[in-house]
């Protein structure tokens, strides 16, 4: 079976490899010269041969050389692969770090000598990266140099399959105007920027629209940039391609067409989704289909590998095979039309979304309508609920094991590494195994970076890491460049409370009560003995004096003080719901007043302090984008919807929540301060609380805050360490007595 499934993808890579290997190796040099400097990236040769990795066809690297006045030498059988090859380097050698808060790349002098030739080929044909989402909650307001720095970083981590979905509306634009769809329908359709994922996937339309002109020509030129870095480097971009999702206004230019409009997603109206699908048989399917791929290509080139999500999150028309075969067969034909080679990349997340509508019958009539070897299908959150098992290994088809992690770009510290570490070698082993690739398809990113930095190892391992107390341990000394033992110590009791998540109160979407719109029936459960993470507090603060001027270390401590607020926040929320139920007025006045005006107050403080947790900065990217004053508000406005009320109602409420300074003390603040205040009213009234008007009256404060245009820094303020230590020296006792 696996050799059947495997063949077209083995041609598919070959046929993509076969690129000019001296570009490649130009490519990683240029970037290792962006990382260390002209002057130390000279100690390194790097070389890029495809014989290297002959026999397997699996990206391999081999170092060698360093030591008093010699080289080191990397080569790659990519570019992708040496990359990587250099990332082992400094990693495991000089002790250097590299991730989306910054790096550590203190380099020992001279370097040390690779002892032995290390040769090392991956398991695995793909190591991916990205989730649709991603693009909207995290890459949305990206120049192109934040876009260098990420694809830069792709390459170190060995990824060389990854989406590249900017530009497309504006292809799109030129498509829908060849059918005879006015500028004003096209401008109706898009989305505004930062929820283009969802009108890509087809869940909405016309929300936070329109895309102004110049978001076009922009997007396209970004584009060109970044599919020339990805492919110098031999990855490969995976372009869109037409899922079957239309505008209404083609009922106008086609009224015969055979169309079904889907129901409403994510407690939107139809005003903004209950989205417009083309019959498979319908003849302007292929039309449009082939249209946009032609017109795509033509404007990008392609590596033949495709994404498209027909029925994501939504339930298709009709249960039938029958039908739901005739749809996945007419999005892959479409395809192959312009381009023979074609294989589909399938975000398998609509199997685990709607698992009672996915049945045997149904998974199947989808994953046979391709001929095998030709999907290529995402087990998007396999860390957690892998679909792989329950299908056969998805009945023949090529899988890629992804860990999806992290929804919205939430902040909070999570992870299941345990699940992370056994999980790809299970998939491995598991019978007639069509595994072809681990993955990283993270929502958002600039989060828990250590749970990132075990899945790219892990894409170059065919074993688990055996002992992750000594994994993180390391992982500790080389992100702030010196092993410090109180830092490790906290590392590891991270290790086994907050990254160690299990069971049923394990949840990978932040659903603290500080970043919820408050009530009664909050949950607080969580799956780890809290105490871990205020000890894990104590001792970071304990290794400041070591170190302290290392701004990994810096991040790590507004991160873990952020944390132990937001436990303090669900312990006097506790409380102050008691007080409440216990018609305690006194006992409700004290923990109301802790949460609402010194614990939150102080939280936006220490956030202050670091560049990674300013409000300004993530508001800044979107001004930045812009080419006039009404294009900056539009795109302000786009982002606060984001973080906050997502849709025009709260639709989906939070769901991209972070911990922002800024978004504290604008948003968050006052709407706690407000459910305090109809608390007490109520028991002072004798009345019961009216949770209905506090969420009127929490809606009012949350669109003030969506249409505010009030400015906030975008250069961090204040000292990590003082406000830290102050923060602990006054919250670490009332945990420890137990006496909040």
């Amino acid at each position: 079976m696996e050799v059947v499934a495997l063949g077209f993808l083995l041609l598919v890579v070959a046929g993509s490899s076969a690129g000019d290997e001296a570009r490649e190796a130009e490519a990683v040099r240029a970037l290792l010269a962006r990382l260390l400097g002209p002057g130390p990236a000279a100690a390194f040769s790097v070389s890029v041969e495809r014989a290297l990795a002959a026999e397997s066809g699996l990206d391999t690297y081999r170092l060698s050389g360093g030591g008093a006045g010699a080289r080191v030498q990397v080569l790659g059988s990519t570019g992708v692969a040496a990359a990587a090859g250099l990332h082992r380097y400094l990693r495991d050698f000089c002790g250097c770090h590299v991730a989306w808060s910054g790096s550590q790349l203190r380099l020992p002098q001279p370097l040390p000598a690779v002892p032995e030739e290390l040769t090392e080929a991956t398991p695995n044909r793909y190591r991916y990266y990205q989730n649709v989402c991603t693009q909207s909650y995290s890459f949305v307001w990206w120049d192109w140099a934040r876009w260098e720095q990420e694809i830069d970083w792709m390459a170190l981590n060995g990824i060389n399959l990854a989406l590249a979905w900017s530009g497309q509306e504006a292809i799109w634009q030129r498509v829908y105007l060849a059918l005879g769809l006015t500028q004003s329908e096209i401008n109706e359709y898009f989305t505004g920027p930062a929820f283009l994922a969802w009108g890509r996937m087809g869940n909405l339309h016309t929300w936070g629209g329109p895309l102004p002109f110049s978001w076009h020509l922009k997007q396209l030129y970004l584009q060109h940039r970044i599919l020339d870095r990805m492919r110098s480097f031999g990855m490969i971009p995976v372009l869109p391609a037409f899922a079957g999702h239309v505008p209404k206004a083609i009922t106008r230019v086609f009224p015969q067409v055979n169309v079904t409009q889907m129901d409403s997603w994510g407690h939107f109206n139809c005003s903004y989704s209950c989205s417009f699908l083309l019959a498979p048989e319908d003849p302007l399917f292929p039309i449009v289909g082939s249209l946009f791929l032609r017109e795509l290509t033509k404007e990008f080139g392609t590596d033949h590998i495709y994404g498209a999500d027909t029925f994501n999150e939504m339930q298709p028309p009709s249960s039938e095979p029958s039908y739901l075969a005739a749809a996945t067969a007419a999005v892959y034909q479409a395809m192959t039309t312009v381009d023979p080679d074609a294989v589909w990349l399938l975000q398998g997340w609509l199997f685990q979304h709607q698992p009672q509508f996915w049945g045997p019958a149904q998974v199947g009539a989808v994953l046979g309508a391709v001929p095998r070897g030709r999907l290529l299908v995402l087990d998007l959150f396999a860390e957690s609920q892998p679909v792989y098992i329950r299908t056969a290994s998805f009945q023949g088809q090529p899988f890629i094991w992804c860990m999806l992690h992290n929804f919205g770009g939430n902040h909070g510290l999570f992870g299941a590494l345990e699940a992370v570490n056994q999980g790809p070698a299970a998939a491995r082993l598991f019978p007639n195994s069509t595994m072809v690739g681990t993955g990283m398809a993270p929502e958002g990113i600039d989060q828990n970076e250590v749970v990132y930095a075990l899945m790219a190892e892990l894409g170059w391992r065919k074993d688990p890491v055996t002992d992750l107390g000594a994994w993180v341990t390391s992982f500790a000394a080389r992100r702030y460049g010196v092993s410090h033992g109180d830092a490790e110590a906290a590392w590891r009791l991270l290790l086994r409370s907050v990254y160690n998540c299990s069971g049923e109160d394990c949840r990978g979407h932040n659903h603290s009560p500080l970043v919820r719109r408050p009530s009664l029936q909050m949950v607080t459960t969580v799956w780890y003995n809290q105490s871990d993470v205020f000890e894990a507090w104590r001792m970071l603060l304990t290794a400041t004096p070591t170190l302290a001027t290392s701004p990994l270390f810096s991040y790590e401590l507004v991160d873990i003080t952020r944390q132990a607020i937001q436990e303090l926040v669900s312990l006097y929320y506790e409380e102050v719901r008691t007080a409440y139920l216990n018609k305690d007025l006194v006992t409700l006045f004290r923990a109301a007043g802790i949460l609402a005006y010194e614990l939150l107050p102080s939280l936006d403080n220490i956030l202050a302090t670091d560049s990674h947790f300013l409000l300004g900065s993530w508001l800044e990217q979107a001004r930045a984008a812009a080419v006039s004053k009404a294009e900056a508000s539009f795109y302000e406005q786009n982002s606060r919807y984001q973080l906050t009320l997502w849709g025009p109602e709260g639709n989906i409420l939070d769901y991209a929540n972070k911990q922002l300074a800024g978004l504290i003390a604008n948003y968050y603040t006052p709407r706690w301060r407000l459910f305090m205040e109809m608390l007490v009213e109520s028991l002072v009234q004798g009345i019961p609380f009216q949770q209905h008007q506090f969420d009127k009256n929490a809606f009012q404060l949350e669109q003030t805050f969506v249409f505010s245009t009030q400015r906030y820094p975008n250069q961090p303020q204040g000292d990590t360490v003082d406000l830290a230590k102050k923060l602990f020296l006054k919250y670490y006792p009332r945990w420890v007595a137990g006496s909040l």
